[in-house]
């Protein structure tokens, strides 16, 4: 097993990552206990440098953090630890910690896809009248039908070379595939798992 690096204060970054999207939710600080508790209760520990003190996230809130993995960089002292959220991430009850640009645009970004799961899951849970997301998860015909139908656009669209209509349809496909997602109730862990898989067979 890698040693790792503590710096003299004898802590290390953490930074957390949501295991199914990837976004960043938090950075924070763990000591040689911090990151053995992780281990053995499989939920991030950290220790507090204002309050001189170690502590669970969620501990107050219940917004727990189960650990998926934990990874170091190739200098080993810096953590990255994927984890499944519960709740909001933020203390200032935000999904991620990471929410105000100071630089360029997040609109080009991969950004949108965990903001995206948020608007889809929130119609699933509180239905919006009017809301076509909540159109689609209500007829699973057209919830399906969609799919192939953005599904097939894309393919015209890229025999035409339509490049507006290839990131149109694109766009488009992503969204249902989302929302299909979301009413499949489908596991997405479980599709990586298959791709990582597949990923292996192939090399």
């Amino acid at each position: 097993m890698t040693d790792l690096k503590f710096n003299a204060d004898g802590l290390l970054p953490v930074i957390v990552q949501d295991a199914e999207t990837n976004e960043v939710l938090m950075l924070a600080w763990a000591n040689q206990e911090a990151y053995d508790l992780m281990l053995s209760t499989g939920r991030t520990h950290f220790w507090s440098r204002s309050r001189q003190k170690l502590w669970m996230k969620g501990e107050e809130s219940g917004h727990v953090q189960d650990i998926v993995s934990v990874q170091t960089d190739c200098d080993a002292d810096t953590l990255l630890v994927r984890v499944r959220q519960t709740g909001n991430a933020c203390h200032l009850e935000r999904p991620s910690c990471f929410a105000d640009a100071l630089y360029g645009d997040l609109g080009g970004t991969a950004a949108i896809i965990p903001e995206l799961r948020r608007i889809i899951r929130d119609r699933k849970e509180h239905p919006k009248e009017g809301s076509y997301t909540n159109q689609l998860l209500a007829n699973e015909d057209k919830v399906l039908k969609k799919v192939v139908e953005e599904a097939a656009e894309l393919a015209i669209a890229g025999k035409g070379r339509d490049h507006d209509g290839q990131v149109w349809e694109a766009a488009d496909l992503i969204y249902h595939q989302m929302v299909l997602f979301e009413y499949l109730g489908l596991p997405m862990d479980e599709v990586f798992r298959k791709l990582s898989d597949r990923h292996k067979g192939a090399r």
